[in-house]
């Protein structure tokens, strides 16, 4: 076995002397940096004695260093496990116990609550903060860093083996971790690449976070191959982003994103002129937030459609029509159907069912969980993503929802997103959430969580009346809720699962038939 299949194909282009990042304390990253840095940290890791297949868990803050700290690991052979910065002390402990990583990386800050949790496991526990000045320490990764050698023979990795461990948000139980390969990733960030045009004259203003597939996978891998460069912000701040926009070419984001770009005056047509591309991703998209975006700009968002499993598996098309509401076409070398989700059987289009994929980019299975990996697979190789879409007559595929989010109300299937549609089209309406919670006499029962928009008075009374003509009787709220914002976890995400949890009793004890309490 000859090669590093990820880092090989990532770097295969490279030119030294190019600029790979600007950074927000005015340092600048060349592509030789890259090579150096990266390998640096490779050293250091496996003088801490990680091998190939170890694991190396990291919950750092954002930095160029901890990106580095990715590529080494890669080129060490390791398993790369990020994990999300908002992860308490109980939640890193599960991971820790569950994927047993040779190294835990965390932050400086952190380090006194984390000890404890690593020790008990005989884990190396090691920090990686923030540079701030050559004085100022970054940790004792970074400072191992420094000392280490600036080349390293990058470890062999066949297409098959695993480069990353990244786990699910566990909305419906315990977080598991989706093994993804070198080929996995490599193949994603080939055919994104060239889907979206990116070359070396791109700038790609990268304000994502990088424990998560879009902001360290989608992001980066993409500019690495293409031998662009980033605008490397340590976050989506406003002035910071409206800064990096003039010397841009790209933007990828989530939704808060873009409606937070909207809702600031700077924010104008001149500004983005020389844009080439808006990409948007890792939840829904809403279409009146298409519709201003592109009023404002003269830009179409590119909204696309991924998952932890399986990287990215569909986009809206670089030219040609993008379609708010829709996530395109599937990749290409992707391949998307819809089925019914209890037989498998294979749906037309126009009809609802589960989204399954196969492909390179799907994952290998759950990490130590084969009856789970079994269970996700059909017999033919795809996977059921638990996804609930639809195709149109043109082809373009449309997320209704997921499949735990599904309310069986009287026998009747509500699905949670075309509730959201109608409520959404309300006057004063800026988003809303349905969810199913327990009910006496249905089984299950419609609850509305409606946002208005700044300045709007919304009540229950006008939003019932706002869909009674339009959704049958079984898919209306029997509650309706009205609050200032949604749930969302860091990627933007509404998280169901806490308002699931919040109204779960709201109807238990009422007598069967009670339809009350809709205020």
């Amino acid at each position: 076995m000859a090669g590093n299949v990820l880092f090989d194909g990532l770097t295969r282009g490279f030119q030294s002397d190019r600029l790979f990042a600007r950074l927000p304390d005015g340092r600048h990253y060349s592509y030789q940096d890259v090579l150096d840095v990266s390998a640096r940290f490779a050293n250091v890791l496996v003088e801490r004695g990680v091998q190939p297949g170890d694991r190396v868990a990291v919950q750092a803050p954002k930095s160029i260093e901890a990106l580095m700290l990715y590529l080494g690991a890669v080129r060490a052979g390791a398993v790369f496990l990020p994990l999300n910065n908002a992860y308490t002390p109980a939640e890193i402990d599960y991971f820790l116990s569950d994927a047993e990583p040779a190294v835990f990386v965390c932050d400086p800050a952190h380090h006194e609550r984390m000890a404890p949790l690593a020790a008990s496991r005989g884990i190396r526990l090691e920090t990686l903060g923030v540079w701030r000045s050559e004085a100022e320490s970054a940790g004792t990764l970074a400072d191992a860093g420094l000392a280490a050698p600036t080349t390293f023979e990058t470890k062999p990795r066949a297409p098959g083996d695993i480069a990353a461990l990244l786990y699910t948000s566990g909305t419906t139980g315990r977080s598991k971790g989706a093994m993804l390969t070198h080929d996995n990733l490599l193949s994603n960030s080939r055919t994104l690449q060239q889907h979206w045009r990116f070359t070396a004259n791109d700038v790609l203003l990268h304000a994502l976070p990088i424990f998560h597939t879009h902001g360290l996978f989608v992001a980066t891998n993409v500019t690495l191959l293409a031998g662009g460069a980033l605008n490397f912000l340590h976050s989506f701040d406003i002035d910071c982003v409206l800064g990096a926009l003039p010397t841009s070419t790209a933007m990828m984001g989530v939704p808060t994103f873009y409606t937070r770009l909207l809702d600031e005056p700077r924010f104008t047509r001149e500004l983005v002129a020389h844009m080439r591309l808006f990409v948007s991703g890792s939840a829904p998209l809403l279409a009146e937030t298409h519709a201003r975006f592109e009023a404002r700009t003269g830009h179409r968002i590119l909204e696309r459609y991924g998952m932890t499993e399986t990287s990215m598996n569909a986009s809206n098309p670089y030219d040609g029509e993008r379609r708010p509401g829709s996530v395109g076409f599937p990749l290409p070398g992707v391949s998307i159907r819809i089925a019914d989700p209890q037989t498998g059987e294979v749906l037309a289009p126009g009809a609802v069912g589960v989204i399954e994929v196969a492909g390179p980019n799907v994952f290998a299975g759950y990490w130590r969980n084969p009856e789970k990996t079994a269970e996700e697979f059909r017999p033919d190789g795809y996977f059921i993503t638990g996804d609930v879409g639809v195709v149109d007559g043109d082809g373009y595929l449309s997320i209704v929802g997921r499949a735990k989010d599904l309310i069986i109300s009287g026998g009747f299937n509500v699905y949670p997103k075309e509730v959201e549609a109608a409520i959404d089209d309300i006057e004063g309406v800026a988003e809303s959430a349905v969810v199913g919670v327990p009910h006496p006499d249905f089984g299950e029962a419609v609850v509305a969580v409606v946002v208005p928009k700044a300045g709007a008075a919304v009540t229950p009374q006008a939003v019932m009346a706002g869909i009674s003509g339009r959704l049958a009787r079984f898919k209306q709220p029997k509650h309706v809720v009205i609050r200032p914002a949604l749930p969302r976890n860091a990627m933007g995400k509404v998280t169901k699962k806490d308002l699931r949890d919040e109204f779960a009793d709201h109807f238990i004890g009422r007598p069967a038939g009670s339809d009350r309490a809709r205020a």
